[in-house]
């Protein structure tokens, strides 16, 4: 272990319940900044449809003409 000495200053009983805390805080806090400064989370939870889905139909048909009018390769 790379930091076995640290508990010879910090007993274990101590450590690692501060450590196991300190990783629920900060996942508690990135989880409450993502659903408090985004829209689409929002709405996802409420059971409206995925954003990002009307937004790849509408990117895939322009996409999809140029290929179309390609002309067929002779072998």
């Amino acid at each position: 272990m790379i930091y076995g000495k640290m508990w010879t200053v910090v007993k274990p009983t101590v450590g690692i319940p501060i450590f196991i805390a300190a990783v629920a805080i900060s996942s508690f806090c990135v989880h409450l900044a993502i659903v408090s400064n985004t829209t689409w989370v929002k709405a996802f939870l409420q059971g409206n449809a995925p954003m990002m889905a009307s937004s790849a139909a509408t990117m895939a048909a322009p996409m999809a003409a140029p290929m179309a009018a390609a002309p067929a390769a002779k072998k």
